[in-house]
């Protein structure tokens, strides 16, 4: 039976939350905190990005971060999702932003909206719609009227769709911080005067918009006011320069909990320890909203992902790619949080003083209104100090910050991790062994008379193709003279990757990396004496996200020749090239059910070269709620398909420094999966194993003796 004390506070809470949502909550700011409602807010905010889920998963994501002491979901806006063509809007299915911030108003939270437009965020094309490249006169960024005019009607679009729902705080809805541009600096000195212009202009759009509630620039330290400079990183307590005026808080819009991971790179683990030590000095430092990136990363379905990111995004934040936990991180976040909130009176009230208690060793002590709370920091990454504070003497752990809510009990270190550890598991629920259950359908691959777009030269891809599809064929033909004897091919591209064939052949395939923007590749070939077709298929693995002109960037093959001897060679750069953009089955859609029968399906020939095949099979869902991925280790690259949705791209065949694929396992969303009769479309580009492919389920278990781990399927 609960005490009536108890009841009491439930009631209090209740009749809280239920004016907040009633009421409006205006937001306004000063130099200490955000202020809703007339007082003022220490928040924890955690980005979810709504494409990257699916409307099944945001409930329980929500939750789980709500549960974890996160205030705020912050979101950008992926402008290329939501308009594919000019004045053609799409808010459906995974991209229905309404129901997605009206599911964190439904759970009690906050949102941040960083509509950008240009968002980076490691998304194709930085969010731009890929139509923008064809504007006439546009320059992506900066004081162009054409890219203004596109920039602001979107915005608009965003900002008034929120407000038809109700959803600024102003209106009493979730929303109380919006965000415009991104990261605008890193890019700022290449437009010149015209950056700054750029800027100033931006701001005033935006705040001319009357959302009611304060704007945000990242990484914008001339961010005009009344627009809130903030700082993105791993570090911003120690990096960040503060707010550029006084009347400004200081907020942190993205504290990376991991990083990307590209093709070929190792994931980058940042410890819950690392995290916690450098959210706590923020706060110390005056800083009052927090928001980690990512807190729930998730998945890049389809061609989401921009030029080398794997398919799996921020894999190591609080909440997996999953959306399971991932211990210690969610639960030693969530300690901070509710000591940190604990402090909340002296830390927005109270004044602050920081003195060194130390060599390597400073105090930050907040105190009015008869409160009191302290961080005592430890620099010394190697050696414990003892410190002496207001008469007491305290062990701090190497690179740790001890935080007492009352000045005088160290409750929490930022080292100190109470939190069980839990490892993921992967359980095989079906391999696709059997032979007869496949079918097959190889492209075909096209010689200059197949193709209908020709020209004089070497075409740039992205401009060719639209980005309607990763795939770009270069073809041409030629006869070479008899002192050809041991030819070469040379080919040289801005890619990312080229599979190359000699009359229909395939004989060898070259990439470049995320680091390496171009490559080159010399490949010894065999050519008939007479006609020779040459056909080159260009491969992009997703756009490029940031930069300076963006819009002026180049892919595709930029030099071809064919080597006879050191003094004879073929150069194809200015020839007759015929193009064909995207395969035969992605242009007859063949991953759709009702599509499969426009092409001829055949068993499968183990006994052929296996490159740019396509396989199709069905299955059934696994029993259970746990979570679902493909693991496609036995692939090489290619794309993958389940009921017509795209689970994304796949390169396990290219190696990490210390030889492993940087993604195995493909998350399949539940909401995608029927009971049974499931329709399974793999494209192999290069020479996989269907046969190996498995049906696995994720689940997560906490480890309390040695032993665990010998009771439990395979571990990652």
């Amino acid at each position: 039976m609960k005490p009536v004390w108890w009841w009491w506070i439930c009631i209090v809470v209740a009749a809280q939350a239920s004016t907040a949502k009633a009421g409006e909550n205006n937001v306004t700011y000063d130099g200490r905190s955000l202020i809703i409602n007339g007082e003022r807010k220490l928040l924890f905010s955690g980005s979810i990005h709504y494409p990257r889920s699916t409307p099944q998963m945001w409930p329980s994501l929500i939750a789980k971060a709500k549960e974890g002491g996160v205030d705020v979901i912050q979101t950008y806006v992926f402008w290329n999702v939501h308009e594919p063509q000019p004045g053609q809007y799409d808010f459906s299915g995974r991209y229905d932003l309404v129901r997605f911030i009206k599911e964190i108003q439904a759970q009690g939270l906050y949102a941040c909206l960083r509509i950008g437009p240009f968002i980076e965020s490691e998304w194709n094309y930085g969010g731009f719609p890929f139509w923008l490249h064809d504007v006439p006169g546009i320059v992506y960024r900066t004081d162009n009227e054409p890219f203004k005019f596109y920039m602001q009607n979107f915005t608009t679009k965003i900002v008034n769709m929120m407000k038809s729902e109700g959803l600024y705080a102003s209106q009493g809805g979730p929303i109380i911080l919006s965000q415009i541009e991104n990261e605008y600096q890193n890019v700022e000195a290449a437009f010149h005067e015209k950056g700054a212009a750029y800027v100033k202009w931006a701001a005033k759009m935006a705040v001319d918009l009357g959302t009611g509630v304060p704007w945000v620039m990242c990484k914008q330290t001339d961010a005009p006011d009344p627009v809130i400079n903030t700082c993105n990183g791993m570090r911003c307590g120690e990096t960040f320069g503060g707010p550029n005026s006084p009347n400004k808080p200081s907020i942190w819009t993205e504290d990376w909990t991991s990083f990307y991971q590209a093709y070929g790179g190792e994931p980058y683990i940042r410890s819950a320890e690392d995290i916690a030590f450098h959210a706590a000095l923020f706060i110390a430092k005056n800083g009052s909203y927090i928001n980690y990136y990512m807190y729930h990363g998730g998945t890049n379905f389809g061609r989401t992902s921009s030029a080398y990111v794997i398919t799996s995004y921020y894999d190591q934040a609080p909440l997996d790619e999953y959306g399971l936990l991932r211990q210690p991180k969610w639960g030693h976040l969530k300690e901070l949080h509710a000591v940190i909130k604990n402090c909340s009176t002296p830390l927005l009230q109270g004044v602050q003083s920081n003195f060194s208690i130390g060599p390597l060793q400073q105090a930050y002590a907040f105190e009015g209104r008869g409160t009191c709370a302290a961080f005592l920091v430890n620099n010394d990454s190697r050696r414990n100090a003892t410190v002496q504070f207001r008469d007491n003497s305290l062990e701090l752990l190497p690179r740790s910050i001890g935080i007492l809510p009352d000045c005088q009990n160290m409750v929490f270190n930022t080292a100190k991790v109470s939190t069980m550890t839990n490892k993921r598991v992967t359980t095989v629920d079906k391999v696709f062994d059997a032979v007869d259950s496949w079918k097959e359908f190889k492209e075909d691959i096209p010689s200059f008379l197949d193709t209908s777009l020709q020209s004089n030269s070497l075409l740039e891809q992205m401009n060719t193709t639209k980005d309607v599809s990763d795939y770009l064929w270069y073809t041409f033909s030629f006869q070479p003279n008899s002192s050809c004897s041991e030819p070469v091919l040379h080919i040289e591209s801005l890619g990312h990757v080229a599979h190359s064939y000699i009359n229909s052949i395939f004989v060898e395939t070259g990439h470049g990396s995320h680091d390496t923007k171009g490559f080159s590749m010399d490949v010894p070939i065999s050519l008939n004496d007479g006609l020779n077709n040459v056909s080159i298929l260009s491969v992009m693995v997703g756009l490029q996200d940031s930069g300076a002109y963006l819009e002026s960037k180049y892919a595709g093959l930029n030099k071809v020749n064919i080597q006879c001897s050191e003094s004879s060679t073929y150069d194809f750069t200015n020839y007759t090239w015929g193009y064909q953009v995207a395969l035969k089955g992605e242009t007859l859609e063949i991953y759709k059910e009702e599509n499969l029968e426009k092409v001829e399906w055949s068993e499968i020939d183990e006994s052929t070269n296996k490159s740019l095949t396509w396989y199709k099979t069905t299955f059934d869902a696994p029993v259970g709620d746990d979570p679902v991925a493909l693991n496609m280790s036995s692939m090489q690259k290619g794309q993958v398909w389940v009921n017509e949705q795209s689970i994304g791209r796949y390169w396990v065949s290219f190696h990490t420094p210390k030889g492993n694929p940087s993604q195995t396992l493909y998350h399949v969303p539940r909401s995608f999966l029927k009971p049974t009769g499931n329709l399974l479309i793999v494209l192999e580009e290069l020479n996989g194993d269907p046969l190996q492919i498995s049906l696995n389920t994720i689940s997560v278990a906490n480890f309390s003796s040695p032993n665990s781990y010998n009771q439990l399927p395979q571990l990652i």
